[in-house]
């Protein structure tokens, strides 16, 4: 965990140097986070993170599609839906849209009582513009987890994103700040934000 949070750190490093000391700081982070992940390939925060870098950074810093694929791979590992949910981001970012819905499908599939998948695949067809869909899969998330902070701040940035049920999107923020929050909800800050604009 310590290397996950050290290849944060230089990531965020590299995000505000200049251009002679970024690639420095960049390559830290990528080596941080390797480590992590071959000290805990179950680590979904490291795995998460480096996915990231390997799809973003250019490839002279460490970055590329071959190092996603052979990353989800690893992941598959331990968690097979979280595979396919990797698989899924690497798609958005090749532009493959059909292969991007397949494997957010293929996630859901494998784990139909984790509230996450659900989230993925409705955020997905919403910015496809498939909202009648989006909104079915986010109300049978919510049947499932009414309570789940995620799920509530999630569906509401895709309302409010949108421009579209502003009023339920209040609700969601509204309940979304009165609940008990994790390290790994966004901060209260980012809903405050998103009322805002609401009422902006």
């Amino acid at each position: 965990m310590l290397q996950c949070w050290l290849g944060r750190a230089y990531g965020r490093r590299a995000e505000t140097s200049n251009p002679l000391t970024a690639p420095g700081y960049a390559g830290k982070s990528r080596q941080a986070l390797e480590k992590s992940v071959r000290l805990d390939p179950s680590n979904k925060e490291a795995t998460g993170d480096l996915l990231d870098f390997y799809l973003e950074a250019p490839g002279f810093l460490g970055g590329g599609f071959d190092k996603a694929h052979a990353l989800a791979k690893i992941i598959g590992q331990s968690d097979p839906a979280e595979e396919h949910y990797a698989e899924a981001v690497i798609d958005e970012h090749r532009k493959d849209y059909s292969g991007a819905e397949q494997q957010f499908r293929r996630a859901l599939e494998l784990a139909p009582r984790q509230v996450s998948r659900f989230v993925a695949l409705a955020k997905y067809l919403a910015t496809q513009g498939r909202v009648k869909e989006s909104d079915a899969l986010f109300e049978e998330a919510s049947r499932m987890a009414p309570d789940d902070a995620r799920l509530l701040f999630d569906r509401a940035e895709i309302y409010v994103t949108q421009r579209r049920n502003l009023a339920q999107a209040r609700e969601l923020l509204e309940k979304y700040l009165r609940a008990p929050l994790t390290p790994d909800d966004p901060p209260r800050a980012r809903a405050e934000a998103l009322l805002k604009k609401i009422t902006s």
